[in-house]
């Protein structure tokens, strides 16, 4: 089956005041938990209604323009992926981070691949001029540098941003956090 194109950039943002998270298609869903490092922003929420997925947490990058997500699945609906990597331009803010998709992910398994996914989404964006040539060749050299880095640790997520001075941390995330009014992620297990 066939994912549907979207027509429009695909823009996310993280309002860290209002604890929220707004899709592209402009759905508000609220975030239980921020957290800000120097390399990057932690999210974690919940996925009510969802058919598959009953939580994510992800780590906003900047210095890699990516967005690097783990799922919480259903049981019954578990896939076969550690983390998956969306390209993305981050606009860092004090209260509001946002994203802009480039249509380029990866999905990585641990210390067995990792997959370019979406070619062919990227290139209809890139026809439709949601992407310029200047972020497209953008998207495309993060992409590749995140594949060959990947593989050049055995593909090992933390062993390659380590090499870049980023340690990401799941689920358990201090609780004196930087951002007010914090709300703790649910046992998803």
């Amino acid at each position: 089956m066939r994912k549907r194109f979207a027509e429009q950039a695909k823009v996310e943002v993280f309002d860290l005041a209002a604890g929220t998270n707004t899709d592209p298609k402009g759905h508000v869903r609220t975030v239980q938990r921020f957290h800000r490092e120097p390399f990057g922003l932690y999210l974690a929420r919940t996925m009510p209604g969802h058919p598959q997925l009953a939580a994510l947490e992800s780590w906003l990058l900047p210095p890699l323009g990516l967005r690097v997500t783990r799922w919480d699945w259903h049981p019954g609906h578990e896939r076969d992926l550690d983390f998956y990597l969306d390209v993305v331009d981050v606009e860092v803010g004090e209260q509001c981070w946002r994203t802009v998709d480039h249509y380029l992910d990866v999905e990585v398994r641990t210390h067995r691949g990792a997959d370019l996914l979406d070619a062919d989404e990227f290139v209809l964006a890139v026809r439709a001029e949601l992407l310029d040539a200047e972020t497209a060749q953008r998207a495309m050299e993060r992409a590749y540098t995140a594949v060959d880095g990947l593989a050049r640790h055995g593909y090992d997520l933390s062993a390659w941003l380590q090499e870049h001075g980023i340690e990401l941390s799941w689920n358990a995330q201090p609780v004196d956090d930087p951002v007010p009014g914090q709300r703790k992620l649910p046992p998803t297990r």
